[in-house]
């Protein structure tokens, strides 16, 4: 007995697991360090211990000034004193017709309601000549601008990247409590795949999509669980896929086409697997499967094509949404960049292809271009690549805009 065929579109297969990850829930919680909290995802809120900033800060080296005293051009006002970045304590009001220099991040002093930029000043003793007019408030952020004390600047659901961690270390947060990273399964089917370290026969291949499987789970944000291979025995492939689903999420590969010792369906069937979808118009990874099996654990498992590069392209696809929400980030919609084609591609419609790629140019010139490759099995074209072009049937002649997916 097959699964009962259900192939979608691409948009209507991602919307399938999108609408399936926003079900799921993260496992536990874990406070850590906060330089260990780095590409996790936030389980609390952080909150300003105070106003952001807590004084009146400049925004440039120059002298703080009674924007009034300038209404006329070249000013001169009298230097009273000179404030530096981290003053504990600024004495000095700002009266009519008087100035101070001030340093970038300083509190500006009482009175002054503006900073002119030094490059528009000339200095003579107690004096400070002025060139340029300005407007009150200008290089000066007010108390509290960026946030008041008790505002949230982090909440749960975010990926904690560079700038995540600076706001929780102005906040002084020496510790953060993040969510467990969910364990994903690996399994690798297949009476031609053998471990790495294992002597190769010339019908052999070597176990690279576990490898890469496990790359991408970690760069998910998830805990990568590598099973053993499955041989194209069903009684053994049936105990480890039930030992794969003990994890939060089972990955298969291999298996999953239509040929005669591809068994992976049907032990998933003895399993009363119900199957969302099983295929996508897409190339590579046409026969991507995405089910559950309906027990208590309700516990989710995607079976991936098993060429190398299908099995990539359907994880970034598929796989990688399922992996963010039981790691507790906050659902993302998929978002294609866009770049000029250096090239011409010959396209047959029907499918939405994945082509490996490299962007390149500078500044604003961005511009991709395929790399050649010899399909679904080519991991060497894949590596030199660092995106997909998204091709949707037809042919794209050369200068014209095209989505891209970054690998």
């Amino acid at each position: 007995m097959a699964a009962p065929e259900r192939i979608l579109s691409f948009e209507d297969a991602r919307h399938a697991v999108e609408e399936h990850a926003a079900q799921l829930r993260p496992h536990g919680k874990e406070l850590v360090e906060l330089l260990d909290s780095a590409s996790q995802v936030l389980a609390e809120v952080v909150s300003a211990d105070r106003n952001f900033p807590p004084f009146p800060r400049a925004t440039r080296d120059g002298y703080a000034v009674r924007s009034a005293d300038l209404a006329r051009l070249p000013a001169k006002l009298r230097v009273i004193g000179e404030i530096k970045a981290g003053a504990a304590d600024v004495a000095l009001t700002i009266k009519p017709g008087e100035a101070a220099a001030i340093m970038t991040g300083a509190p500006a002093p009482a009175g002054a309601d503006a900073v002119v930029m030094i490059e528009y000043t000339s200095r003579n003793g107690d004096q400070v000549e002025i060139t340029r007019g300005i407007a009150a408030g200008d290089n000066i952020v007010p108390i509290g601008a960026e946030a008041k004390r008790g505002d949230r600047l982090l909440v749960p659901g975010m990926r904690l990247d560079h700038a995540a961690i600076a706001v929780a270390a102005s906040a002084g947060k020496s510790h953060l409590l993040v969510y467990s990273k969910p364990r994903v399964a690996v399994l690798s089917t297949g009476d031609e795949v053998v471990d790495i370290d294992v002597p190769l026969a010339h019908n052999q291949i070597r176990n690279s999509n576990s490898y890469s499987l496990a790359v991408q789970i970690q760069m998910a944000g998830g805990e990568p669980v590598l099973l053993p291979i499955a041989p194209d025995e069903p009684e053994r492939l049936r105990e480890l896929i039930a030992e794969g689903l003990e994890a939060d999420l089972l990955l298969l590969t291999g298996g999953v086409s239509m040929g005669k010792y591809d068994f992976v369906e049907q032990a998933l069937l003895d399993l009363n697997a119900e199957f969302f979808f099983t295929g996508a118009r897409i190339q590579p990874g046409k026969p991507i499967v995405f089910g559950r099996i309906p027990d208590g654990s309700h516990k989710y498992f995607l079976g991936l094509p098993g060429n190398p590069v299908s099995t990539m392209v359907t994880f970034e696809l598929f796989a990688r949404p399922m992996i963010e929400a039981l790691a507790g980030m906050q659902p993302r919609k998929l978002i294609f960049l866009h770049a000029k084609l250096k090239s011409e591609i010959k396209s047959k419609p029907g499918l939405k292809r994945f082509l490996p790629a490299v962007l390149s140019g500078e500044f604003e010139a961005a511009e991709v271009e395929l790399v050649r490759w010899q399909g679904s099995g080519d991991i060497a074209a894949t590596a030199r690549a660092n995106c997909y072009v998204v091709v949707d049937g037809g042919d794209i002649a050369a200068g014209e805009w095209v989505p891209v997916l970054m690998r």
